[in-house]
């Protein structure tokens, strides 16, 4: 993959810290300076697609090299920014064609995608992860996703235990940790009917574990989360012990064949080991946030995305 005139493109928010380090990673490691594009600079900056007998060109005002690009990190896609008018259905008109021109300019480059759009818009789907992960092989926790508020009020009142709640989308919004289901909760369930809630057995946990998948590097960190604030959502509490962990070989089967029938060669499993020692999937985010769990234990985590957009292969010698 590797090459003069090879390029790598990242496609994410000009103030993006992930791409901010994986820029850096590149240039230090392999000399090679990536083409940065958010796409919310379209259409005022402009763009052409042109295909002749000698075959196509890509080119926007603002950067070079399009036609170069051999591997592409589609980390944190926008809609374009196009300026609204005074009728709303010119405005869809023109966001649909803004959005169908650049995003057909991209996908159509011949590169190695982390991740292939397509797959991942599939795989960000919540339900579509879960009911992969049990065929996997995977231990789920019993699961609700509705709208229906007697039905999750019977779901509640069903288990024997604590059941949690949380949001079922993966787009961006303000963030939504998972919380326990109180009483109170109960009473206020019929604003669930336009946002449709997952409800799902609490697991009593040892520990929960992050995963970065390399496509088929895994990097697991083990997250001391029942030593914090954060034992029922780990991402509440960062100033526990992380920890470099090694999957048991099952899990680790479950997790590769996950990740091949999802399509996905790149993604952030978060897994939780239950009290009885089942290690229970959670959910896969195709582009979650890892940095942190570099900076907690030093693995190459940035080293190894970087080697896989430039050779094709995540693993990092010595490691």
């Amino acid at each position: 993959m590797e090459g003069a005139t090879d390029a790598v493109l990242i496609v994410s928010e000009t103030d993006d810290l992930h791409a901010d380090a994986l820029a850096s990673t590149l240039r230090e490691h392999h000399r090679l300076d990536p083409i940065r594009l958010d796409l919310r600079d379209f259409p005022t900056q402009t763009g052409s697609f042109r295909l002749d007998k000698t075959g196509t060109n890509r080119a926007m005002s603002h950067i070079h090299g399009l036609d170069d690009v051999r591997a592409v990190w589609w980390r944190r896609p926008h809609p374009c920014r196009v300026p609204h008018g005074v009728r709303a259905a010119d405005d869809a008109f023109r966001q649909a064609e803004c959005d169908g021109f650049l995003q057909g300019m991209l996908w159509s480059i011949p590169a190695y995608w982390v991740n292939d759009p397509a797959a991942e818009r599939t795989a960000s789907r919540k339900i579509v992860q879960l009911e992969t992960a049990q065929r996997a092989g995977f231990v789920i926790p019993e699961t609700l996703i509705t709208n229906d508020p007697d039905e999750a009020r019977s779901f509640v009142e069903s288990r024997s235990g604590p059941v949690v709640y949380k949001r079922t989308g993966t787009g961006r919004g303000e963030f939504s940790e998972t919380r326990i289901v109180t009483g109170s909760d109960l009473h206020r369930l019929d604003s669930i009917r336009s946002t449709p809630t997952t409800f799902q057995d609490y697991v009593e946990a040892s520990c929960d574990l992050r995963v970065v998948w390399v496509d088929g590097v895994e990097w697991s960190v083990r997250i001391d989360s029942q030593a914090g604030v954060g034992r029922i959502d780990s991402r509440l509490d960062t100033s526990v012990g992380f920890t470099r962990e090694r999957l048991p070989a099952s899990v680790s089967k479950s997790l590769s064949t996950l990740m091949g029938a999802l399509g996905l060669s790149f993604g952030v499993v978060d897994l939780r080991l239950g009290v009885d020692g089942e290690y229970y999937f959670l959910e896969v985010n195709p582009q979650g946030q890892f940095a942190y769990l570099e900076i907690k234990t030093g693995l190459p985590l940035f080293t190894s995305l970087a080697n896989l957009l430039v050779r094709g292969d995540g693993a990092v010698p010595g490691w």
